[in-house]
């Protein structure tokens, strides 16, 4: 069986070593540069409350959220993409004045969100929203700066007020509040996993030990209740807010409650690689890798996956941009985890995914000043359907960084 599973590796990795040598990271950043810049000069003069969230397939602008409102999940995402932007450095003329241009809003943006951090957490997105925003800001900011101590402060009171949504006895972090009648009990999404950076950051950073062992007992949880035995995930699960027993599964977002819903699938392999990042566990390790290779073999030629892995009018359906953002994204970290051809497999799968994003055939360029086409949001709500996404920008230009960090 190892042997076959060697040659199957060797194949893939010469299949895609030519598509991968036509990727350029550099290049990319430089387009992800020049789409920030474009949709800046598109929004002045900018009204921060507003924030830019998506773009249709027939239209050329974005479409603006209010992001004084708690409802706004998506809030951090653009604040976090200008953070990072920010951070690459182009050799040109106006490179000084541009740069600024895009740290200024990045602050401004930001700025805005402040109070979600001072008011009783509206659902489990909080982590999302501060992660984006302050999280990027303060790893962009130099040490000592008075606006990064500010950050500081504003994630740690974040955390405190993410942890208030802890049931003890279910073992997770409450996702929906105001979904606890629909579902019939404690409801916890796989996405939530993505939110337990905010908690194992804020502990290590002076926010107290209680916080890491929130994170870490959600994870075990949602580990133990989540998945099915191959490793594909169940969207919600379900606890008696009172007991704590599980209830049940549902897959709110994917084709039904026996599907792979793609988006879903890459939080579970982003969230479980980033909490081994944390907590050195190897049941974490285990849980990323075996999240990860359910959907590397099911993935199509190219390497992005359909909204719905399981969505019986395939290859007749939608693609998900943003997914494949988020897998190559979490690939590229876990293969510094794992060894041997297992890693190299992880990194040329990753390279694989973004060589495609970065094609013209996902590429916005002049058609919108997003990064990328062909995300799917809700499809069972009808929402977001093969749209550009900011969520699927952000996590896009954070697998370039990560790729770039790793390149010689």
């Amino acid at each position: 069986m190892k042997r076959i599973l060697s040659a199957i590796l060797l194949l893939l990795l010469v299949a895609f070593e030519s598509i991968a040598q036509k990727f350029n990271v550099d290049t990319q950043l430089r387009y992800c540069h020049g789409q920030v810049l474009r949709s800046l000069k598109e929004l002045s003069p900018i009204d921060y409350t507003k924030i830019p969230r998506n773009i249709g397939a027939d239209e050329q602008h974005w479409n603006l959220r209010n992001a004084k409102t708690a409802e706004e999940w998506c809030s951090g995402f653009w604040p976090g993409i200008l953070w990072m932007t920010g951070s690459v450095i182009h050799e040109s003329p106006s490179a000084e004045s541009d740069k600024m241009t895009i740290i200024d809003a990045a602050a401004g943006y930001t700025a805005e969100l402040e109070f979600l951090a001072h008011q009783s957490a509206y659902d489990h997105d909080l982590g999302f929203q501060m992660i984006g925003s302050f999280l990027k800001g303060y790893e962009y900011l130099p040490e000592g700066s008075s606006l990064r101590e500010q950050y500081k402060k504003t994630l740690l009171n974040a955390a405190d007020t993410l942890a208030t949504l802890f049931n003890e006895k279910a073992g997770t972090i409450l996702s929906w509040p105001r979904n606890i009648g629909m579902f019939g009990g404690h409801n916890t999404i796989m996405d939530n996993m993505i939110n337990l950076e905010l908690l194992f950051w804020a502990s290590n950073n002076g926010g107290g030990r209680q916080l890491y062992d929130i994170a870490t007992k959600h994870a075990l949880t949602t580990m133990r209740h989540h998945f099915r035995k191959d490793g594909s995930i169940n969207h919600v699960a379900v606890y008696d807010i009172n007991t704590g027993k599980h209830l049940r599964n549902c897959n709110h977002q994917g084709f039904n409650d026996e599907s792979l819903w793609s988006r879903g699938q890459s939080w579970a392999i982003y969230g479980y690689t980033m909490v081994y990042r944390f907590t050195h566990d190897k049941r974490f390790l285990r849980q990323a890798i075996k999240s990860a290779d359910i959907m590397l073999s099911q993935l199509p030629d190219d390497g992005i996956p359909y909204w719905d892995m399981r969505d019986p009018k395939i290859p007749n359906t939608y693609r998900d941009a943003s997914a494949a953002a988020v897998i190559a994204d979490a690939l590229i970290e876990l293969s510094g985890y794992v060894t041997g051809k297992k890693s190299a497999y992880y990194m040329t799968m990753a390279e694989k995914m973004l060589a495609t994003l970065s094609s013209p055939e996902y590429l916005s360029e002049s058609k919108n000043p997003a990064f990328l086409m062909h995300s799917v949001g809700n499809w069972p709500a009808g929402s977001e359907i093969d749209y550009s996404i900011n969520y699927a920008d952000y996590y896009y230009i954070e697998a370039l960084l990560r790729l770039k960090a790793k390149q010689p």
